[in-house]
């Protein structure tokens, strides 16, 4: 498995219509929650330094369809706390885009003011001209976090033991990527 050093050369943006960020949280020790968020930026800059990327995304953008259980995930202390903290960031220290289709994104993920390494796993697919004329590239990318980390400390015990919440959560994200002019 080799690196490919010319995988993004110059600035990638994340096409909105073509890329999703979520996560997924078991709930009640039997099902799965899921959210997405609408509103994000993601740019990747490739030059002889290597591959950069950046991200943010916005809180209040997160998509749940039952209004009183959305606010308290965006508002809650013990959730999001987006009128403290309306974005979460995240900054790569290392980035490896493989020959064989296989990435690793090595950074700081920031979530309400808490900055935490973080790496994840994924695959790469390398740039391609579109019908107009345009480079596109796409990732996909996942890795499993322990929400306590960044004090989302919402819980609640089950009749019969275990947790109301998992604590695991995991992160994907898909961005479909357009060279910019």
């Amino acid at each position: 498995m080799t690196a490919s050093t010319q995988a993004l050369a110059g600035t990638f943006v994340a096409d909105q219509v073509h890329s999703s960020f979520q996560f997924t949280v078991r709930h009640m020790g039997v099902g799965k929650f899921s959210a997405k968020f609408d509103d994000f930026d993601v740019t990747v800059v490739g030059d002889e330094q290597g591959v950069r990327v950046e991200g943010a995304v916005r809180v209040e953008s997160i998509s749940i369809k039952q209004p009183d259980f959305r606010g308290h995930v965006v508002s809650g202390a013990d959730f999001f706390d987006g009128s403290n903290y309306p974005e979460l960031s995240f900054r790569s220290t290392k980035v490896a885009l493989n020959d064989d289709g296989t990435a690793q994104i090595d950074g700081e993920l920031t979530i309400k003011g808490i900055t935490k390494p973080f790496s994840a796993t994924g695959t790469y697919l390398p740039v391609t001209e579109d019908p107009w004329g345009g480079l596109r590239s796409g990732v996909d990318f996942e890795a499993t976090v322990d929400r306590r980390d960044w004090n989302f400390g919402w819980q609640a015990p089950l009749p019969k033991g275990g947790d109301a919440l998992g604590w695991q959560v995991t992160l994907t994200a898909h961005a479909e990527l357009v060279k910019q002019a």
